[in-house]
This record gives C-alpha cells, sequence and structure tokens, in this order.
C-alpha cells in the first residue's frame, strides 16, 4: 500500500527559480508522530546554489537529521509521509555560522 504524501513547499514561484539546489534529509524526531503518524516525515532546505554547501553542512551537524543529500530539480521522495521544503533566506542560520 502507498503512503499518500501531503507536502508543502515554502517557495514562492521566483524562489523555484533561484533556490535551486535542495539539502534533502529524513527527519528522526518529526517522523512517526502527528502528520506522519505510522511514517516518515522528509524535509529539505531550498538553496541558491552557491550556498549549497554551507547549509548541507548545517543539516547534517544537526542530530535529528538522517540520509542528507543534495538534488537539483524536482523531489518527490518516496515512502514519505509528509515532505516539508523550507527556503534559506540571507538571514538563515546556515549563512551566518
Amino acid at each position: 500500500m502507498q503512503t499518500m504524501t501531503e507536502r508543502e513547499d515554502d517557495r514562492t514561484a521566483e524562489e523555484m527559480r533561484t533556490h535551486t539546489y535542495l539539502v534533502t534529509a529524513t527527519d528522526r524526531f518529526m517522523s512517526g508522530w502527528g502528520k506522519c503518524r505510522d511514517g516518515v516525515s522528509k524535509c529539505a532546505w531550498a538553496c541558491k546554489p552557491e550556498d549549497w554547501n554551507k547549509v548541507f553542512k548545517w543539516v547534517s551537524d544537526r542530530g535529528e537529521m538522517r540520509y542528507v543529500n543534495q538534488v537539483t530539480g524536482k523531489w518527490y521522495p518516496r515512502n514519505a509521509k509528509h515532505v516539508h521544503i523550507y527556503v534559506v533566506h540571507e538571514d538563515h542560520p546556515s549563512l551566518n555560522s
């Protein structure tokens, strides 16, 4: 049985053209309860190409994140109950560390 995925994407139409790199991960903390009861929570941070390495390090350093990867283009993870794409703006902590 395939899981229905609830998808949230915080990017505007313009940000979908400028924030083309996604740093993706499985959120161990959010998986298994709330919107992800009996399922997995996947998340991504959309950033500009020049920022992806800083964002990748920031996500990798977070203890609740597993299977951190980088993708470009469309991202539709399989077997996720909930997917949330955040946007990395200039004031994001990953860019100021």
